[in-house]
């Protein structure tokens, strides 16, 4: 499986194209659709799926321009943000200290995501944990296989997401870092929702809130 990280504009968060030899799986897509679509094309495979790991507004302003482009792939999202999708103050879109943005409306998501088994969409195979803390829905995906896990807004490069939005609560977060993350290999990648990707081990021995 090859990761493909496209680095967004409005929020500098990722988009991640993890494409294998028959399709794409495409995570979080962010504010640059231009992007997103050329390197699709480039690709010339069609999107399986799309996965996101939490619903706040950078995270999900490319989705419906991506799922029109491609066909309507499948949108899988956690139930407890679901609403969020079409919700522009929960997204954070609509509230007033984003007046310079348009309110981020997309169409609802097909799926919600189930936790007690593993996934095999288009020949990937992954398991999808819950890491709410920044937000009350936030998933992370963890591909065993591939010796890796993509954690959204949980985990950063000794960092960790921001905690003081609606619904977020930093207890909260170290609890699902340390049991749903820190409990998975110290060699596995870690593909964070913005910044460079780290490792487990390095994050359990440098990140500076644990």
């Amino acid at each position: 499986m090859e990761i493909i990280k496209i680095l967004n504009q409005i929020a500098r968060e990722n988009t991640y194209l993890l494409v294998n030899e028959k399709a794409i799986l495409l995570i979080d897509p962010g504010s640059n659709g231009r992007e997103i679509l050329a390197k699709l094309d480039e690709l010339e495979k069609p999107v399986a799926a799309i996965l996101l790991t939490h619903t706040h507004y950078d995270h999900i302003m490319s989705l419906d321009l991506v799922r029109q482009h491609c066909g309507h792939p499948p949108v899988y999202v956690s139930d407890k943000e679901a609403s969020w999708l079409y919700t522009p103050v929960d997204n954070l879109s609509g509230l007033p200290r984003h007046d310079d943005l348009v309110d981020v409306i997309m169409e609802p998501a097909e799926q919600t995501f189930q936790y007690n088994e593993i996934y095999d969409i288009a020949d990937f195979q992954f398991e999808v944990r819950q890491t709410p803390g920044h937000s009350c829905g936030g998933v992370s995906f963890v591909f065993a296989k591939e010796e890796c896990v993509i954690t959204g807004d949980a985990l950063f490069k000794e960092a960790i997401g921001r905690t003081d939005l609606p619904t977020g609560n930093f207890d909260t977060l170290i609890s699902s870092i340390r049991q749903e993350l820190f409990t998975l290999p110290g060699h596995f990648i870690v593909y964070p929702g913005h910044g460079m990707a780290t490792s487990i081990g390095h994050e359990k021995t440098f990140n500076p809130f644990f």
